[in-house]
């Protein structure tokens, strides 16, 4: 077997929020060793997998920090101007803006196109070295370092690991970190459209009776289309040919994108939301969705993976600045404590919300029905969630 290989700070998943924390460090005096199971050439050009991110102002900011916003091509990004949000047959809309700057909320990029401009830029990194097509099992943590063990047998160790490793993380799990898990019991199903009237940068929500149905804007009169339903309607509409799910997806929007004309495949998500009981532990933290992994509702999954990455790298380039451990219990907590109060009460919020717009009883449609319009005319409340749509 190999000599233990020897690093400051041990990344396990290669993911956006992954990479994000090993691009903000490139410049650090560290020894980085990132691992995933996925083939180095796949992490160099993601296969589609049909999601579009919203981005935020905030984390296209972060994303320039990074050097990689330059990265993505033209017709990547698609600005994000305003969101509106309705409710059954009713007429009343609901509407989101960035009133403070008149500016877009954001912008929409495909996960795909946020994973390859990420990824060439780690692979520039000189303090790097990617270990892909491996998976990786914690092997042990004592004073000095903790150490994981490649499925190959080779063992690397590290002042810190950091799990970045999906919403089901194993890493969580062999450090005895629990999870609070919601199943939803619903698939999301994705599929890009054309269509024939304008979407004027507009994202809508629309939660109907029986399903939830999201039109996020992409360039020209294109739009990535969001169903939810339960698992074998999701499977039975994504299995149609192109000229049967277009006429679908007019039906079930009732035209009001006008003609529907399918484009790309088809993708089904199951829906389950993730909240770690603790992001920290002896030379251990999570990041990305092994922390918070978001029902999609409101779009803030990787912005809050990013702010993840920024908030830890920031405690170990302060570490290293003072030339303290990087895995320092103190700033680990700081990084904890940030965390979850910038992550927590959206979560709660968008749990709630989607539990109520998933409830078919009369009370619950009343509720909902009433809640928007309250939204509306509280001007505090709307203030409250157009800034977290800003962040």
């Amino acid at each position: 077997m190999d000599a233990v290989r020897d690093y400051d700070l041990i990344v396990v998943g290669a993911g956006p929020a992954g990479q994000s924390l090993v691009a903000r460090l490139a410049h650090a005096p560290l020894k980085i060793a990132l691992i995933d199971k996925t083939s180095q050439a796949s992490l160099a050009a993601p296969a589609d997998d049909g999601r579009e991110i919203a981005l935020t102002q905030h984390s296209i900011e972060r994303l320039r920090a990074l050097g990689v916003w330059p990265s993505f091509r033209d017709e990547e990004i698609s600005p994000l101007i305003r969101a509106e949000v309705l409710d059954g047959a009713s007429s009343f809309v609901l509407g989101f803006a960035d009133r403070s700057r008149k500016a877009p909320l954001g912008a929409l990029a495909p996960n795909a196109a946020i994973r390859r401009v990420l990824f060439e830029r780690v692979r520039a990194q000189t303090n790097c070295d990617l270990y892909a097509s491996a998976e990786a099992v914690l092997a042990g943590v004592d004073a000095q370092s903790a150490r994981v063990r490649l499925s190959d047998g080779r063992v690397l160790a590290g002042k810190l690991v950091v799990a970045a490793d999906t919403r089901f993380s194993a890493l969580r799990q062999a450090q005895g970190i629990g999870a609070y898990m919601l199943d939803f019991g619903r698939t999301m199903l994705v599929a890009r459209i054309a269509h024939s009237r304008p979407h004027a940068g507009v994202a809508t929500e629309w939660f109907d009776h029986g399903q939830t149905i999201a039109m996020l804007p992409l360039t020209g009169k294109r739009s990535s289309f969001i169903l939810t339903l339960d698992a074998k309607s999701a499977a039975e509409i994504a299995a149609l040919d192109d000229a049967a799910f277009a006429r679908e997806v007019e039906r079930r929007t009732q035209r009001r994108w006008g003609a529907i004309t399918a484009e790309g495949v088809r993708h089904c998500y199951p829906l389950v939301a993730a909240y770690a009981s603790r992001f920290v532990a002896r030379r251990f933290a999570l990041l990305g969705d092994a922390a918070v992994g978001m029902h999609p509702v409101t779009a803030h999954g990787f912005n809050f993976g990013l702010r993840g990455a920024f908030a830890l790298s920031s405690e170990i380039l302060n570490a290293v600045r003072r030339k303290q451990d990087i895995a320092d219990p103190a700033g680990l907590r700081r990084y904890e404590r940030g965390h979850r109060r910038a992550t927590l009460p959206l979560f709660a919020a968008t749990n709630a919300l989607a539990r109520l717009y998933s409830d078919e009883r009369p009370l619950a449609r009343l509720v909902r029905g009433a809640g928007l319009r309250a939204m509306a005319f509280a001007p505090g409340a709307r203030t409250l969630v157009e800034a977290s749509l800003r962040h």
